[in-house]
C-alpha cells in the first residue's frame, strides 16, 4: 500500500513540474518526454508517454519547436506570456504533458491535465515576475535571465521526465 501512494505522489509532482515546465516555455515539456522515449537513465528503450512521442520525426519537430521558442523568447517582440492568449497556450501544454506523463504510468489522465495544467499557471506567473525582478535588481540584460529561465526549465523537465525503476 505505500509504494502505491509513494508512486501517486511520484507521478503528481511530475505531472505538476512539467506544468510548471511548460509556463516556463511552453514547447519544452513535450520535447522532454518525446527525448525520454529514446532513452533513459536505466538504459531501457522506448519508453513512450501515452505511446505518441516516439516516432523520430516528432522527436526531431517537437525538439525543433522547443529550441526555437528558447531563441524567439530573447527578442523584445514577443508578447508577455501573461497575456489571455499565450497562457491558454502554456495551460493547454501543461495539462497535455501531466495527462501524457499519468497514462503513461497508469494513473487518472484527468489528474496529470490539472495538475500539468496548475503548474503551467504557477511557472508562468513564477517565471515571468523572476525574470522582471531579476532584471530590476541587477540591471543585467534580460536575455541573461531568459537563459537562467531555459536552464532552469531543462533541469526540471530532465527531473520530470527521469524514468525511476
Amino acid at each position: 500500500m505505500c509504494a502505491d501512494v509513494h508512486l501517486s505522489a511520484s507521478i503528481a509532482s511530475r505531472s505538476t513540474a512539467l506544468g510548471f515546465v511548460a509556463g516556463l516555455r511552453s514547447q519544452a515539456p513535450l520535447a522532454l518526454l518525446a527525448i525520454a522515449t529514446i532513452s533513459d537513465d536505466t538504459g531501457q528503450h522506448g519508453w513512450s508517454p501515452a505511446g505518441l512521442l516516439g516516432k523520430p520525426a516528432i522527436i526531431v519537430g517537437l525538439c525543433l519547436s522547443a529550441v526555437g521558442e528558447a531563441v524567439v523568447d530573447k527578442l523584445p517582440i514577443v508578447p508577455g506570456r501573461l497575456g489571455a492568449g499565450p497562457l491558454g497556450g502554456r495551460l493547454f501544454f501543461g495539462a497535455l504533458a501531466g495527462s501524457m506523463l499519468s497514462r503513461d504510468r497508469g494513473a487518472p489522465v484527468v489528474a496529470g491535465a490539472a495538475l500539468g495544467a496548475v503548474g503551467a499557471l504557477a511557472g508562468s506567473y513564477a517565471g515571468y515576475h523572476a525574470r522582471s525582478y531579476l532584471g530590476r535588481l541587477t540591471g543585467l540584460p534580460d536575455p541573461l535571465w531568459a537563459g537562467v529561465e531555459d536552464a532552469t526549465a531543462l533541469g526540471l523537465g530532465l527531473l520530470a521526465t527521469r524514468r525511476v525503476a
